[in-house]
């Protein structure tokens, strides 16, 4: 079966994933849940994607709301509002499902999603993973995936405001 046939890419809220990730369980799918801002796109969130879905059968990404950005990243951030960012994302081949979230950890979308696998950069250890207690709690497995983190929304848009960058 190819990636996407049973699952149409889209944008749902946390009642209906809920029922598309009991439904996807019951039919033996291997769920890979996977979360991110998504701000500004680059290589760096291709190979994450890429390397989350290929850790199972269906790909489920929860995208971080625009007031938690603003918390935990920047108050001039994000540079694209949620909807966009979400619209971005579900392009993707490789991604299934796409949700949100507004809490600092994605914690209760694990919990919601209880999926098998929960794929992170390489730079996310089982001590720095926020959520790691709820992996352990659930048997989640954590995936590190994507390669070397070499590039970030926050450089891009450094890089941009810097000097010698055409206006």
């Amino acid at each position: 079966m190819q990636r996407g046939e049973q699952v149409s890419r889209v944008i749902v809220d946390h009642q209906e994933l809920r029922r598309a990730a009991d439904a996807l369980r019951t039919e033996g799918k291997r769920i890979v849940f996977a979360n991110g801002a998504f701000d500004l796109l680059h290589v760096g969130h291709v190979r994450y994607l890429r390397g989350a879905a290929a850790e199972g059968d269906v790909l489920v990404v929860g995208v971080n709301s625009d007031e938690s950005i603003k918390k935990y990243k920047d108050p001039e951030r994000p540079v694209q509002p949620l909807a966009e960012r979400m619209e971005i994302v579900a392009a993707f081949g490789c991604v299934d499902i796409v949700t949100w979230f507004s809490e600092p950890t994605c914690d209760a979308i694990l919990e919601l999603v209880r999926p098998a696998v929960h794929a992170k950069g390489p730079d996310y250890t089982p001590e720095n993973l926020p959520e790691y207690p709820t992996l352990r709690r659930l048997g989640i497995r954590l995936a590190n995936v994507g390669g070397p983190k070499e590039r970030s929304s926050t450089e891009l848009i450094g890089r941009m405001k810097g000097p010698g960058v055409a206006r």
